[in-house]
């Protein structure tokens, strides 16, 4: 098959690299689409610490299983589903504790091991989620990035009338919107740069738009309950944990540069009870956000800007970090449209894992491959948080 390599940092590839065989458990999606993220620019920039090199990226995708390892029951050939990327090692003291998300061994398909960037992605099935008939094959990418904003309200835990100052109107800034007006915000504020971008975020029902927080302030003398960093930028982190209302909080969505620090006043900290919050990537968010995406909570036609193919995954992320559009995709196996009906593609063949049953026999290299990613590599403790 035919996928994008991320060699080492700034060095990338579009090769030719075996078929993925699914193993015990496992399955195989010809993928349909895969979205972009900053996380994605990070990794080829060598700015995020857990990324095990080389790797296919990719961990925000959807498609149809067209391979089952032995011991899968509960998928098929045929099935329309999108997966939550993260792998935990289940025995640390953090999975011990129900908190997989900061596992020692903590993994993501797509960034420690081979993700959706390609034609075929092996995923574990108990990763696996079956779309509901009302979620597009096209659409459903988004569930990834939205699954992190489901976390990061469980890790808020906002009150009902709650005032939200949100920085950056990219897909995450743009998604928490959305995700803060269902939950019952009195009003969200959003700040980006990029003028385009809030004229997105005012069409999706923001209260106020701005270049900067202090042409917002007149409207809240005392600052807002709830702040949130979608961007990871050091300015906007610094100038949002100035804004939380005492007793308000400020929560660090956007994934910073893994080596990167920011300022900030402790004595406000202590003094005004500011309650700083982390949100590292998806806890127990995945099913919940399918159902959300599949009830229509978030404008997808809107958030979906751009498609690229393979051999364009490096314009795909220069527009991306131009600021241009909102949520860009990867489509490995040719054109799409959000209509496309399920199944509209014949699969290529792909081979099962012993005990299993696909379409294919062998799973050897094409002659042509050029990269081999290696299976068992120890990924150091993340970071920082997965930003889409």
């Amino acid at each position: 098959m035919r996928a994008v390599v991320l060699e080492e940092p700034h060095q990338l590839s579009v090769s030719t690299v075996a078929d993925p065989t699914p193993g015990h458990g496992e399955v195989v999606v010809q993928v349909t689409a895969a979205g972009l993220c900053g996380t994605d620019v990070h990794m080829l920039a060598g700015e995020f610490g857990p990324t095990r090199y080389p790797v296919i990226p990719g961990h925000e995708f959807s498609g149809e299983i067209v391979a089952v390892g032995a011991g899968v029951t509960e998928f098929a050939e045929g099935d329309a589903i999108a997966a939550d990327p993260a792998i935990y090692c289940g025995s640390c003291h953090f999975c011990a504790l129900g908190r997989g998300n900061l596992c020692e061994q903590w993994g993501t398909i797509g960034i420690t091991v081979d993700g959706a960037c390609a034609e075929y992605v092996k995923v574990p099935a108990r990763n696996c989620y079956r779309l509901p008939e009302t979620v597009a094959l096209a659409h459903a990418p988004l569930i990834e990035p939205l699954s992190t904003i489901v976390r990061g309200f469980d890790l808020v835990a906002p009150k009902l009338g709650d005032h939200f100052l949100i920085y950056g109107a990219g897909t995450m800034g743009l998604l928490y919107l959305q995700v803060a007006q269902r939950a019952g915000a009195a009003s969200v504020s959003v700040v980006d740069l990029n003028e385009d971008r809030l004229a997105v975020a005012r069409k999706l029902g923001a209260d106020a738009v701005a270049t900067g927080a202090d042409a917002l302030a007149a409207a809240h003398p005392r600052g807002w309950e709830v702040v949130t960093d979608c961007t990871g930028n050091i300015r906007a982190i610094e100038d949002g944990l100035t804004r939380p209302v005492r007793g308000g909080t400020f929560q660090q969505f956007g994934c910073a540069p893994d080596q990167e620090e920011a300022r900030f006043s402790p004595f406000r900290i202590y003094n005004d009870e500011i309650r700083i919050v982390g949100s590292m990537a998806i806890l127990h968010s995945y099913g919940r956000a399918v159902e959300l995406l599949g009830k229509g909570f978030i404008d997808s036609e809107t958030m979906i800007t751009h498609r690229f193919g393979l051999d364009e995954y490096a314009t795909a992320l220069k527009t991306f970090q131009q600021g241009s559009g909102r949520k860009l995709q990867i489509v490995p196996n040719g054109p799409l449209t959000c209509t496309r009906p399920r199944g509209g593609r014949p699969p290529r063949p792909v081979p099962a894992g012993p005990g299993g049953h696909g379409l294919g026999a062998t799973g050897q290299p094409s002659p042509s491959a050029t990269i081999s990613v290696p299976a068992s590599r120890k990924a150091p403790t993340p970071k920082s948080a997965v930003e889409s």
